[in-house]
């Protein structure tokens, strides 16, 4: 029996904060609109078929910047953020679908229940000290999100001034559950993507894992070792069998990137990125980093403080220096393209089939990236699936 073949897509990131060579200071760059599209359509160029477009108090609004993008670009697919809690559903699934329409079938939804207290306090969001009811929410925010979608493919192009479907339509979502009450729930434009656009979802507690079984597309995980990896795939598998859900879910995985000719010089530019940071600026971040409850925040302060002794690396090519000064994803692929391509390749095997890279500055790493990373993890694919006997 022939094998199935391996596959794997790959993002970059729109820096919305500014953005340089180093972290922890000031930005070199301004988040301009010109200069967010020069990095997408060099990504799109270098060989990334999507882009991640973060979220928070601090950036440009995702939903903004992946118009603009789209607009500018071919066939990069804009990754933005919906954000239950601070976003009523059936307005959520009306922009993205409408994104999904203009850009021709590109939009791509990244759920975040979550984000720092003093993010989500600001935002108004009421549930923003309740892990679990965030949680919750999402379910019921994504179980009406993919209702109106649905029900969209089958309703008329207009709607009535009363807002009810003409005939022939399909029925108008009615929904009543802990956090949200839906009476005559519809969205139009339907999404050109059927049965609508990805979504992407992150989430490490039990609890975060149980409502992306029952949602998502894609599980995204923060890039951690090997071991790591397997046991939270593992577990999520394990939450599939409980629950009964035998539809595929993806893995993908969010890491930092930076490839050299020579590792030596990759070691070197990884340690220049943080080489700026003021000492008591780095004692800020790492006291911010520990009020959290988000629990893939809490693994990477693990790894983070777990591996100080050894100059934070965490494996073969694996650095978290970064995340004494970034929090989120901060992990670090590190050296030629070889031994980075062997660690992602590491990665696939586990069954990680999306991968969103990153580095500083986005600019011109996306273009480093596509030049000496990228074709080489795509030539051992295919060698691979050649020495399978499965065609490429």
């Amino acid at each position: 029996m022939g094998k199935s073949k391996q596959q794997a897509e790959f993002g970059w990131f729109i820096p919305t904060t500014g953005d340089g060579k180093y972290i922890g200071v000031e930005p070199e760059r301004e988040s301009t609109a010109d200069y967010m599209v020069q990095v997408a359509q060099t990504a799109e160029r270098a060989g990334f078929t999507f882009a991640l477009i973060p979220t928070g108090g601090a950036c440009i609004d995702s939903w903004i910047v992946g118009a603009t993008i789209a607009a500018h670009t071919q066939v990069l697919k804009p990754l933005v953020a919906m954000r239950p809690g601070l976003i009523a559903p059936v307005l959520a699934a009306r922009m993205a679908a409408s994104l999904d329409q203009l850009s021709g079938g590109r939009a791509l939804i990244n759920v975040v229940t979550g984000g720092s207290p003093q993010d989500l306090l600001a935002t108004g969001d009421p549930l923003a000290h309740n892990h679990d009811g965030r949680y919750e929410r999402t379910r019921e925010f994504l179980e009406i999100v993919k209702s109106v979608w649905t029900n969209s493919h089958a309703q008329p192009e207009r709607f009535l001034a009363s807002n009810q479907t003409a005939q022939q339509g399909a029925q108008p979502l009615h929904y009543s559950g802990r956090f949200y009450e839906i009476k005559g729930g519809a969205s139009l434009p339907a999404p050109v993507q059927q049965p609508h656009p990805p979504l992407y979802y992150g989430g490490s507690s039990p609890t975060g894992k149980r409502v992306a079984v029952q949602t998502a597309d894609v599980y995204l995980m923060w890039a951690e070792p090997l071991e790591w990896i397997r046991q939270q795939i593992a577990e999520v598998e394990e939450l599939k069998r409980e629950l009964g859900r035998d539809r595929e879910l993806r893995y993908g995985l969010r890491a930092q990137v930076l490839v050299r000719k020579t590792e030596e010089e990759a070691w070197k530019e990884a340690w220049e990125i943080i080489s700026k940071v003021d000492p008591q600026a780095l004692q800020q971040s790492g006291q911010r980093f520990s009020h959290t409850d988000a629990i893939g925040q809490k693994r990477q302060n693990e790894l983070r403080e777990g591996s100080k002794k050894d100059n934070y690396v965490i494996g073969p090519n694996l650095w978290s220096g970064l995340s004494t000064v970034r929090g989120g994803g901060a992990v670090l692929l590190v050296g030629t393209p070889e031994q980075v391509s062997d660690r992602i390749l590491e990665y696939i095997d586990l069954g990680i089939s999306s991968f969103i890279l990153s580095g500083y500055p986005h600019l011109e790493e996306a273009a480093i990236t596509g030049e000496l990373l990228l074709p080489v993890v795509k030539q051992k694919l295919e060698q691979r699936q050649q020495a399978k006997g499965v065609g490429v």
